[in-house]
């Protein structure tokens, strides 16, 4: 039996003030949120995930750092992260680790191909799960309640690309009259090359070829001898970053000259490190994809942090870092990390504390409806927006020759 003296009835009553005194100390023991992290980072879509990665983490942190979620007595977010392997057998695995290691949601997945395998097998658990980039509209197209993309497919991308094709073709004097598409074989280029195809033509462009290659590819001699022989006005590539890289440097050494390369959705030409690399041959490319806002104050911020090391800025660090945010403000609005609760919080959300140029998040079928693309073009070793004309800071420069 213990015994009770003054001193251990002061001691007590000391530890129970400090805890008064100091309810952050009660806070800091909250039970720390899991949150799974998706993406391709062995592989050929290495590259990607690393970046992606990237904006999840400084998410992560910067709120972490704010004091966590508030209403769950500032419970941190803690990254379980998942490897995809750039494949979706790969993305598949990591949702079932992920699902025994507890995760209140998924965020990431990048290839249409793994997202809409990790998102179907998310969907068994009733894990609510947050698209980053990949852009086939099946993933919102199935029905899936737990299924959200915060950023545009490429239905919307593609229609705002040749819209803004078109005002740039009929600016110079329409200039440009015949197309050669040239895409990767998988979901995301297929599915993209279709599109293109019944686009084009009713826009006054002839379609001279579709060429496909896989990914990865080694060697795109042959896709650019045939650029050459049908002499187009215009390259629309659609490709993940080594591929189209590979194209790009092809064409310059053989000194193909299209009057413009104008890519949707394509894994280097909005990026900084195909840019400073190759700088002759990524000079002039254009493209209409994801891109942070660079309106907003807290774009140079995040773009500070993810250039630290020597890294570079891609889209693929914004839109995860606002993804991660958006989850975060669910959190908040759910009070709970309660799949159901989550999932009710993401589907009613009007999240606009994000740095991409969007409004607030309005979710309808798990899409969000505000969320546009951007057309960018490389010019003199940078990247400049372009359209649309209200945020642009350049002129777009067409044609190339």
């Amino acid at each position: 039996m213990t015994t009770l003296n003054r001193r251990t009835i002061l001691q007590g009553a000391a530890a129970t003030g400090a805890l008064i005194a100091a309810p952050s100390l009660v806070r800091a023991q909250a039970p720390a949120i899991k949150v799974g992290i998706l993406q391709p980072v062995t592989g050929a879509l290495a590259q990607d995930g690393e970046y992606g990665r990237l904006g999840a983490e400084i998410a992560l942190n910067e709120i972490n750092a704010a004091g966590g979620i508030k209403s769950m007595g500032g419970a941190r977010l803690q990254m379980v992260f998942g490897d995809a392997r750039s494949n979706p057998e790969g993305g598949t695995a990591e949702v079932e680790r992920m699902q025994a290691e507890g995760v209140a949601a998924i965020v990431g997945g990048f290839a249409s191909p793994i997202v809409l395998a990790a998102s179907q097998a998310a969907s068994r658990y009733d894990i609510p799960y947050i698209c980053d980039v990949g852009v086939s509209d099946q993933i919102v197209g199935r029905g899936l309640k737990n299924t959200f993309r915060f950023g545009p497919g490429f239905g919307n991308v593609t229609s705002t690309a040749l819209e803004n094709l078109v005002k740039l073709n009929d600016a110079a004097g329409k200039p440009a009259k015949t197309v050669v598409i040239v895409h990767e074989d998988g979901l995301f280029g297929s599915g993209m090359a279709k599109l293109l195809q019944t686009q084009l033509p009713p826009r006054g462009f002839e379609i001279l070829e579709t060429i496909a290659h896989p990914t990865p590819s080694r060697d795109m001699s042959n896709v650019a001898l045939r650029i050459r022989a049908l002499n187009p006005d215009l390259v629309i590539p659609s490709s993940y970053y080594a591929e189209f890289v590979l194209l790009a440097r092809t064409m310059q050494q053989q000194r193909i000259r299209p009057k413009g390369v104008y890519a949707i959705l394509n894994g280097a030409a909005s990026n900084f490190r195909f840019v400073k690399e190759f700088s002759d041959a990524a000079n002039l490319v254009m493209d209409c994809n994801h891109w942070a806002d660079p309106r907003k104050p807290k774009t140079a911020q995040v773009k500070a942090l993810a250039e630290q090391g020597g890294r570079f800025w891609l889209y693929n660090t914004p839109l995860n870092y606002s993804c991660v945010r958006l989850l975060a403000d669910a959190l908040e609005k759910a009070g709970s990390a309660d799949r159901a609760k989550l999932t009710e919080a993401i589907t009613n959300s009007t999240f606009a504390d994000h740095i991409m140029p969007y409004g607030p998040t309005k979710f309808v079928n798990g899409q969000n409806q505000g969320a546009a693309p951007v057309n960018t073009q490389v010019q003199n070793g940078d990247i400049k927006v372009i359209f649309p004309t209200e945020f642009a800071d350049a002129k777009a420069v067409f044609p190339a020759v």
